[in-house]
């Protein structure tokens, strides 16, 4: 951020800083980052998918280091990844290949495989357990036996069935990979079948966002977005400033491997990649329903938006479905058509950025503003005395004041129309 117009004020600082650690050790209480993975399994995944660096450990010690606060948390992970070489670059993710554990549809009540609920809060309460205020870590291993029990577990077994869930296996049928929902209705003829698009996709960490951009580049800072924003800008959609309602065709959760080609070759096929581990992922397929018109007769039809995000934020995905169809459709009057205002707008660190240098000295700019409001006064208080309206040269005077130390100007422009008016005076 360029915004800082003075110096000084580093003893200070530094102080802070410390009174800063000080809060945090006198705590005294001791978190290892481990304890905050296992805790806090989807505020790690809200840090990781909006930082877009898989790092669990890290994004435990990013939140520990934070105290909690996600969107700080966001910025360290993210400053990390800034300084990762990249030295391969993945195959294209196959996510028909999950390893499924959740997967359900709002569209059928019956699909191939059946509906796979996973664990959901869906059909929760949302009541507080004050039992947990109480609960013992032998009381945790009580209650994790007795459910082992509950599900025909055994003991260890289901530790052993996560490392397996990040071990390569072979053949689209094997256990937990399903097929995609909408493809039912793509072999109907009635959701269009897309080719793959085989373009090298933008990679919006490597520069500025250009408008109108590439649909991977979209993707991209959607899924990357504040989850919270990405969630406000779909439900808006929903509710009306945007022709948008879904129907959920298909909502999957597991696992999904990654791989990279064998390195010094120009290509590689599938079997003889190098298989790196695997990583969780939400997808979401959402159907529209809108009118087509061809040889002037208007028909109805369907189609689809796409969500995918790191980790578990089922609602941020579907709302990611619901901004990409949106964007697709890029209707000048709705504000979620609007690339440039939902795109500028999600990311977190932006925005955190932004607003939080208002915390910083705004010396010279506030006091271009104070003299300029005085000045005005002034003119108006002197016209008032005299009985005469300010001339045009004074109100074009004030004018152009305002004009320069608005809160777009700069701070070496404020710095200069400051100079400027102080020799004015003088003279």
């Amino acid at each position: 951020m360029g915004y800082v117009a003075v110096r000084g004020g580093g003893l200070a600082i530094e102080e802070s800083l410390k009174l800063l650690e000080y809060q945090r050790a006198h705590s005294g209480v001791t978190l290892e980052p481990d304890a905050i993975r296992r805790a806090f399994p989807d505020a790690i995944d809200q840090v990781m998918g909006e930082s877009s660096l898989f790092a669990p450990d890290l994004a435990a010690l990013a939140l520990k280091q934070a105290r909690g606060s996600i969107e700080e948390a966001v910025f360290l992970l993210r400053a990390f990844r800034s300084t990762l070489e990249r030295p391969y670059v993945s195959r294209a993710v196959d996510t028909s290949e999950m390893r499924v554990d959740r997967r359900i549809s709002a569209a059928f009540k019956d699909i191939p495989g059946g509906q796979v609920l996973g664990a959901t809060r869906d059909y929760s309460h949302r009541l507080i357990d004050f039992d947990l205020a109480h609960e013992t870590p032998e009381d945790q291993r009580e209650r994790a036996a007795e459910l082992e029990r509950h599900f025909g577990i055994e003991e260890g077994a289901l530790d052993e069935a996560l490392l397996a869930a990040d071990a390569p296996t072979e053949g689209s049928a094997s256990e937990g990979r399903y097929p995609k929902v909408l493809d039912y209705l793509r072999s109907e003829g009635i959701l269009p079948v897309c080719d793959n698009d085989d373009a090298e996709p933008v990679d919006v960490t490597m520069g500025a966002l250009e408008f109108p951009c590439a649909r991977s580049a979209r993707l991209q800072t959607l899924s990357r977005g504040m989850t919270q924003a990405v969630e406000a800008f779909g439900y808006a959609a929903i509710r009306g400033y945007g022709p948008s309602h879904p129907t959920v065709g298909e909502l999957r959760h597991g696992m999904a491997e990654v791989c990279v080609d064998v390195p010094g070759e120009e290509s590689c096929d599938a079997e003889d990649a190098y298989y790196l581990g695997s990583i969780p992922l939400t997808e979401v397929e959402s159907v529209f329903e809108v009118e087509t018109e061809e040889a002037g007769v208007t028909t109805l039809s369907f189609e689809i938006g796409y969500g995918l995000v790191m980790g578990g934020a089922e609602t941020k995905a579907i709302a990611m479905s619901v901004l990409d169809h949106c964007l697709d459709l890029g209707d000048a009057r709705y504000p979620t058509q609007d690339e440039e205002f939902v795109l500028y707008h999600v990311d977190g660190v932006e925005a955190q950025g932004f607003i939080s240098h208002l915390k910083l000295p705004h010396y010279v700019t506030f006091q271009s503003k104070l003299d300029t409001v005085r000045t005005a006064r002034s003119h108006e208080s002197d016209a008032e005395g005299s009985g005469a309206a300010p001339s045009d040269a004074e109100a074009a005077d004030v004018e152009a004041h305002a004009a320069g130390f608005d809160g777009g100007a700069s701070p070496d422009e404020a710095s200069a129309a400051v100079d400027a008016t102080v020799d004015e005076k003088e003279r």
